[in-house]
């Protein structure tokens, strides 16, 4: 969907002001702040990020603090200066320990692969792992620390790691009567749309906390608000809203930069698939790990690529087409194998479904290759916990429609939207 008009008076008038408060979780102790301003009709200017924001408007929920800060590669500003580097300059307060999650605070470790406390080299400071032996900070780990910062991109959708470290954050810094502050970052799939079904909290894990849809269209700020009320955590938080944001923006609008939060999460356009393909890492298809565009490319020795690319346009999905394409992954699946598939070709971003194409491509596998094409084994299978829910499987195995299937998301979608919109920090479209 694209973003409504914007406002250059509005942008002149609300940057004079200099006003934009940290908003605080409905009904915990912290303070809440009016929506975010509309965005400036300047395409070649950016959003002001959450931790741009702290560092200027909102000192006052870190000055004479020790701080921790929860962040890795992506905690830049708007200029790329690292939140790590401009923390431990400060001398308004001081930065005592950092946090790492999935992948590592500099990003350099692989999916899945346990990460370690280290020492941070650039800084001396000690780097606690939530993604290793503990997935929350421990009391140890938070002596000393008077707040926590959390500074991570989100992708915006479920079974990614990042808003699990963070309710693990909340909890921790809850139990230990500490405060903490989410600076918001944009959602990059435009925080519009909501799609797929709602998690089964009996399939509650690590890649997928609460009761959320696959896509669901909020921040991470409007995450941190709506795990805190609605599913408990109560901690004492500041979500620290960005200045310019606007639902619908395109991720890279204007200036801001796009770092890649995770190592197979190179671009925009690999978050944008992400919902759908990620679905892919519960069978025995690659979803393009091991090749320079993973989650857009997918496949494995057996798949007839020209066949299955015919088979998908046929279909009509809207904002993409399929093209048929070999590949040889360097690691993950099938690596060192040839491997014919399909590269996803999105040509509208506001009319793309992740969720929809994601399972129209599952469907096509397989039925396209009935003997090859498999779930991987589990108890429940992993494709169940990324899904949410323990019949998509079947309903794929059984044949069932797109639109049949989609229809049974219906009644937990629209439950899901009506408690979004009591959490959303910037108005819709």
């Amino acid at each position: 969907m694209h973003a409504a008009p914007r406002h250059p008076r509005r942008r002149i008038a609300m940057l004079a002001l200099g006003v934009m408060l940290a908003c605080g979780a409905r009904g915990a102790s912290a303070a809440t702040s009016p929506p975010a301003p509309a965005a400036c009709d300047c395409a070649t200017s950016a959003p002001l990020l959450g931790i741009d924001v702290l560092l200027t408007s909102r000192l006052d929920l870190l000055r004479g603090k020790r701080v921790g800060l929860v962040t890795n590669a992506t905690g830049m500003d708007h200029a790329l200066r690292s939140s790590v580097d401009r923390f431990a300059a400060r001398t308004d307060f001081t930065l005592v320990a950092l946090f790492g999650p999935e992948h590592g605070v500099r990003g350099d470790v692989q999916a899945g692969d346990k990460v370690a406390s280290s020492r941070d080299a650039a800084t001396g400071l000690p780097v606690y792992s939530l993604y290793g032996e503990h997935r929350e900070p421990t009391p140890e780990m938070l002596a000393g620390v008077d707040v926590l910062v959390f500074d991570i991109q989100d992708v915006g959708t479920r079974f990614y790691t990042y808003p699990y470290t963070l309710a693990g954050v909340m909890r921790a810094a809850k139990r230990a009567g500490i405060p903490v502050i989410v600076a918001d970052r944009p959602d990059p799939l435009g925080g519009v749309r909501v799609e797929g079904p709602v998690l089964d909290p009996a399939l509650a894990s690590f890649v997928g906390m609460f009761p959320i849809p696959i896509r669901y269209g909020m921040t991470i700020g409007e995450l941190a608000t709506l795990f805190n009320t609605a599913f408990g955590i109560g901690a004492e938080l500041h979500v620290v809203a960005m200045q310019d944001w606007q639902r619908g923006d395109e991720p890279l609008r204007g200036a801001l930069p796009w770092v890649p939060p995770s190592p197979n999460m190179p671009t925009p356009d690999t978050a944008l698939v992400y919902p759908g393909m990620g679905l892919l890492e519960g069978t025995n298809v690659s979803e393009g790990r091991g090749t320079t565009r993973p989650f857009e490319t997918l496949g494995a020795p057996w798949v007839d690529a020209r066949a299955l690319a015919e088979r998908l346009n046929a279909l009509g999905l809207p904002g993409v087409r399929f093209r048929p394409t070999w590949f040889t992954p360097t690691f993950s699946k099938h690596a060192g194998q040839a491997c014919g598939g399909v590269q996803l070709h999105v040509t509208d971003r506001a009319a793309f479904l992740p969720v929809r194409t994601g399972i129209a491509v599952l469907k096509a596998l397989h039925d396209q290759h009935p003997k090859d094409f498999a779930f991987l084994p589990g108890q429940p299978p992993f494709f169940d916990r990324l899904a949410g829910v323990g019949d998509l499987r079947a309903a794929i195995e059984r044949g069932d429609t797109l639109d049949v299937i989609e229809a049974r998301w219906q009644p937990g979608l629209a439950a899901f939207e009506a408690l979004r919109r009591q959490h959303l920090l910037y108005p819709m479209p």
